[in-house]
């Protein structure tokens, strides 16, 4: 079986979409699939890295001139016109006439996908916003409190859809450590802070982070931990702040242990996006930050869930001052256990490999069923 991933990287856009798809990927992968990538050089993006996994990868052209517009609210991530990035995607196919196709991109919609489609490829998306129509047989939505019935009318009637953060495309280190990350939750204390706030993190969230725990009543042995990619454009900036905190503060870059890392933290401080589900995977107590508008529905629904803090958005002008104050709850030991057990029931880390098997196994005529 042969699958294309068409999805993207950019300082815009992040890095989660590519690293989604790169781990349902190498799922795939482990199951006989050849599997190869479709990206456009957009500033940041992530070819290098889709290489380094062992996929090929056709880089598309980098945009040229105006930002586009088109149909959708995302039209310019894709940074070109859809109807050029349709064409210059259709022929990226045809020289292998793929069995699947797996788009993951906010900027494209059934538009996009009818242009793009050749006979005998079938369509599976990867979406979060159930805000545009898509002409698919697969779509996955990993999001907690979404339901099947957010895309009726968006989907074909016979489309199957894979809901919520049981199917969290999480690399698999994140389910083989799980049990051993549950059982050494009881009895800790806020000894060690992991930050992580996406590979880009293009809001430079991590530097109004660690400029508010400066001022933030934190334990004496405290130390913290800083996760960040390399094309992160704030990452000298936070080594800078990193350095002058007041307790001891790593920046550690491009990691490819942060199953383990989480694992050995007490508390996270992230984004809203699949590391999301990595953090409820090992039962890691969480202040959940909203670093874009689509992410403020998942930090309000984790602390609903009493699985996770929510300071508000980022740029709310109290913003300092609500994360000190989560961060005084969370520094409470019976608080961290609470967040830590129903953050757990949230999500196994198991779901790449349930995505993967629902893939390999779908046909043409698969009648609708919602999985969730």
């Amino acid at each position: 079986m042969t699958i294309v991933f068409r999805t993207d990287s950019s300082l815009e856009i992040g890095t989660g979409h590519v690293m989604r798809c790169l781990t349902l990927a190498c799922a795939l992968r482990g199951s006989g699939a050849e599997c190869r990538f479709v990206t456009r050089a957009l500033p940041g993006h992530l070819a290098d890295r889709m290489r380094e996994n062992g996929f090929d990868v056709t880089l598309l052209p980098p945009p040229q001139g105006t930002a586009p517009q088109g149909p959708t609210t995302h039209a310019n991530w894709a940074g070109v016109d859809w109807t050029l990035d349709a064409a210059e995607t259709r022929a990226a196919l045809e020289s292998d006439r793929p069995d699947w196709l797996i788009v993951d991109h906010y900027a494209f919609d059934a538009y996009w996908e009818k242009a793009v489609l050749t006979e005998g490829t079938k369509l599976m998306v990867i979406d979060d916003l159930a805000d545009r129509p898509h002409e698919c047989i697969l779509l996955l939505d990993q999001n907690l409190g979404r339901t099947a019935s957010d895309y009726d009318g968006l989907v074909p009637e016979s489309c199957q859809r894979l809901i919520g953060p049981r199917y969290a495309l999480l690399r698999p280190e994140f389910a083989a450590v799980r049990a051993e990350a549950l059982a050494a939750r009881a009895g800790r204390s806020l000894k060690h802070l992991l930050i992580s706030m996406g590979g880009i993190d293009g809001a430079d969230a991590t530097s109004a982070v660690l400029t508010a725990l400066r001022d933030a009543a934190l334990p004496d042995d405290l130390r913290i931990t800083v996760i960040m990619g390399r094309n992160a454009p704030a990452l000298e900036r936070v080594r800078v702040l990193a350095h002058n905190m007041s307790r001891p503060t790593e920046v550690s870059v491009d990691v490819s242990d942060l199953a383990t890392r989480m694992t050995a933290a007490d508390l996270g401080i992230g984004a809203a996006g699949t590391t999301t589900w990595e953090r409820c995977s090992v039962g890691l107590p969480s202040i959940i930050v909203q670093t874009a508008e689509n992410q403020a529905g998942i930090a309000q629904i984790m602390e609903e869930a009493g699985a996770g803090l929510d300071p508000g958005p980022l740029r709310a002008p109290n913003f300092a001052q609500s994360l000190q104050s989560v961060l005084a709850e969370a520094s409470d030991p019976a608080r961290l256990v609470e967040l830590s057990e129903n953050a757990a029931r949230i999500c196994d880390g198991d779901g790449s490999r349930r995505v993967a098997a629902v893939l390999l196994t779908t046909d043409k005529c698969h009648k609708f069923k919602a999985m969730v």
